[in-house]
C-alpha cells in the first residue's frame, strides 16, 4: 500500500527512517549498490521528497503503527 513520507528521523545507526502517514517508519538509506537515494543525504533532497509515496509492507501486513500521529516530526 503507498503512503506518503510525512517527515524523517535517524536510526540508531545513523540512517535515515522516513515517518509515513500511515504511522509507519520505513528506511530511505542510500546505500549505494543495493539503494540509489541520493536524496536523502542534504536536508533540501529530503525535504523536495515529503509527500513522495513509498510502498508499505508494514500497512500489507497490518502492523502496529511505529508512531502515533500525533507526535511531532523533527
Amino acid at each position: 500500500m503507498k503512503q506518503p513520507i510525512i517527515g524523517y528521523v535517524k536510526d540508531e545507526e545513523d540512517h535515515w527512517v522516513a515517518r509515513l502517514g500511515c504511522g509507519h517508519h520505513q528506511h530511505v538509506r542510500h546505500d549505494p549498490p543495493w539503494t540509489n537515494r541520493p536524496w536523502v543525504i542534504t536536508k533540501q533532497g529530503r525535504d523536495q521528497h515529503l509527500n513522495m509515496e513509498l510502498e508499505c509492507k508494514k500497512c500489507d501486513q497490518q502492523a502496529p503503527r511505529d508512531f502515533n500521529l500525533s507526535d511531532p516530526i523533527d
